[in-house]
């Protein structure tokens, strides 16, 4: 017998609470409710306790769902941004996401914690993720000429890591997004399409990426 049409309402209807409790833990998470209850998320998604651990075995499960997700919208908006700016802009509209994603996950930094102590591969990935997102914007940037070609994604994701590790010092967000300026002015700094300042020496030990004028 074909139930394939009574599959389908089943895989959507667990599909729409799974997305429930992932945003309403998102939401409980942000708001610095760290010790919520897994029946108090469970009531706000609108779904019964038995359902939420058909989908999250345990709370760590739970916390790593909701920060894939995160990370899955912020890299899912890279080809929108390419598309709607130039790749410069794009960079630095990414580049100003990541620190608005740290920056939302403060109330989450705890729980996040718990889910490294358990060996989750959940942080690597998501590393592999924004790195890749990272390189998609910074190729598009190099071949219009708006970056230099000398530094790589990794070093810039290494770079945003360092300064978004500092979310819990006083005025960090705005100490944040003056750094990010500060990088984005070094990845401008002899791009091949801007012509470098009369007058102004390239500084010594720095390769010069190609077709940079001399």
């Amino acid at each position: 017998m074909d139930t394939t049409g009574k599959d389908k309402p089943l895989r959507a209807h667990a599909a729409r609470n799974r997305d429930a409790l992932i945003a309403a833990a998102c939401d409980a998470f942000e708001a610095g409710e760290l010790d919520i209850r897994i029946e108090e998320i469970a009531r706000r998604a609108g779904v019964g306790v038995g359902t939420l651990y058909r989908h999250f075995a345990t709370r760590e499960a739970l916390i790593e769902a909701v920060y894939r997700q995160r990370v899955e919208e912020l890299c899912g908006a890279v080809p929108r941004l390419l598309d709607e700016l130039a790749p410069y802009d794009a960079l630095r509209t990414f580049l100003r996401q990541l620190v608005a994603h740290s920056a939302a996950s403060q109330g989450m930094a705890v729980a996040l914690e718990a889910v490294m102590n358990t060996g989750s591969p959940v942080f690597a990935q998501t590393r592999t993720d924004m790195t890749e997102a990272i390189a998609t914007i910074m190729t598009a940037a190099v071949t219009a000429g708006e970056i230099r070609a000398d530094v790589t994604p990794e070093t810039v994701f290494r770079a945003m890591g360092g300064i978004c590790t500092s979310h819990d010092q006083p005025d960090w967000e705005d100490s944040a997004h003056a750094i990010v300026r500060l990088l984005l002015d070094g990845l401008r700094s002899g791009a091949a399409g801007i012509p470098r300042q009369a007058g102004i020496p390239r500084q010594a030990g720095l390769p010069r990426a190609e077709g940079t004028p001399r």
